[in-house]
């Protein structure tokens, strides 16, 4: 038998199979070879061609900055009008109070408005009553003055009749008894002095105080009208307050978005300060991609970035922008930190987060939500 009939691959006889079998093992060993050797060329030329001119990771997931919606005002809720997952618009009606005390305070406030209103009428009514002692006191002052000039003659007139009885009383010409009379006048006329100079005294006193008491009531409304007087304004400030926390009653969206961590019922009392839900801006989610550090040397502001999330698959491609750095990685803000003073540290490679904005118009036709994995590759081919 030839070589030609035992390879006869078309009338194969019992005793050639086994040859058959180790040349057909041949060609799918070097096949399978030259799949493989076609695989890594492939692979290297991404990884050196096209890989190098980008940074990727799958340590991505979509974030945002919500809205607190806090009362202003304690009271009970009387009502609710939205429930977690629905979607509102900036100024929708979320939450309403009883606003029955707060009705109460605005009344109050306003009876403060009117009461001191009138008390600053008064104050200036009160000017010309001042006014008026003033000018009693100062006619009292005048009065004084004249009785001490009267005084002073009734004293020099009791003098020199004293003095004339003296001279008279040496030969006997008047008694002793008219004698002692006008020395008894002398220090009678001397008193009398005396209390016209305490009455102008005093009536300098009570001029000076009626002065000071108009003065320090003029204080109080000098320079400003009934309106803009101190006492009203603070009123009216009150007042303002009052309405202002009326309006708070009434708690409504900050922004568009959809409502979460819904945790007020219609008879619950709120608390000032303290949250009540929160509303997620849906339209304002970015990407914070977390890249190994090793990754971030050609990373710039504004470079380009492609984006594809889990919940759409490569299928949806959404085109974003690196628009910001975190201060620090992840660990270096972690309550126990990654660095040991007692000589255990191991070195982790580290990540830091990148903040990549979506496009509006992209997020609009596939909306995303807080959370969700996400595929980041950014294109450094521009980086130097």
């Amino acid at each position: 038998m030839t070589d030609a009939a035992v390879l006869d691959e078309d009338h194969p006889t019992a005793s050639d199979q086994p040859l058959l079998r180790a040349h057909k093992r041949k060609r799918l060993i070097l096949l399978l070879g030259v799949g493989l050797i076609a695989i890594a060329a492939c692979w290297w030329i991404g990884s050196t061609l096209v890989a190098v001119d980008s940074e990727s990771t799958g340590d991505a997931y979509t974030n945002v900055e919500v809205s607190q919606v806090t009362p202003l005002v304690g009271g009970p809720v009387k009502r609710v009008l939205v429930v977690d997952s629905q979607p509102i618009h900036a100024g929708d009606l979320l939450v309403e109070l009883d606003d029955t005390d707060l009705r109460l305070a605005v009344d109050q406030a306003q009876a403060a408005l009117g009461r001191a209103r009138r008390q600053v009428r008064q104050v200036r009514e009160n000017d010309a009553n001042l006014a008026g002692q003033e000018d009693v006191r100062e006619a009292d002052q005048a009065t004084a003055r004249a009785d001490l000039l009267r005084a002073r003659a009734d004293l020099d007139k009791a003098v020199l009749d004293e003095q004339r009885r003296q001279r008279l009383a040496g030969p006997g010409a008047i008694s002793q008894e008219e004698l002692s009379d006008s020395q008894t006048a002398v220090r009678v006329a001397q008193s009398a002095v005396s209390q016209a100079m305490a009455r102008i005294a005093a009536a300098r006193a009570g001029r000076a105080s009626a002065g000071g008491a108009r003065r320090a009531n003029q204080a109080l409304f000098d320079d400003a009208t009934i309106e803009t007087n101190p006492e009203v304004l603070a009123a009216q400030a009150g007042l303002n307050q009052a309405r202002i926390n009326l309006a708070r009653a009434v708690i409504r969206a900050p922004v568009d978005g959809v409502i979460d961590q819904r945790r007020v019922a219609v008879g619950q009392r709120v608390q000032q300060g303290v949250p009540v839900m929160i509303v997620v801006p849906v339209e304002n989610i970015y990407v914070e991609a977390n890249f190994k550090e090793v990754q971030l040397s050609r990373v710039r502001l504004g470079q380009p970035v492609r984006i594809t999330s889990d919940l759409y698959g490569s299928d949806v491609v959404y085109r974003g922008r690196v628009t910001g750095f975190a201060g620090g990685t992840g660990s270096a803000f972690a309550v126990l930190p990654a660095q040991n003073a007692t000589g255990n540290w191991i070195k982790v490679v580290q990540r830091l987060p990148v903040r990549i904005q979506l496009n509006p118009a992209e997020l609009k036709a596939h909306p995303l939500r807080v959370g969700l994995s996400m595929h980041a590759a950014i294109d450094i081919s521009g980086a130097h």
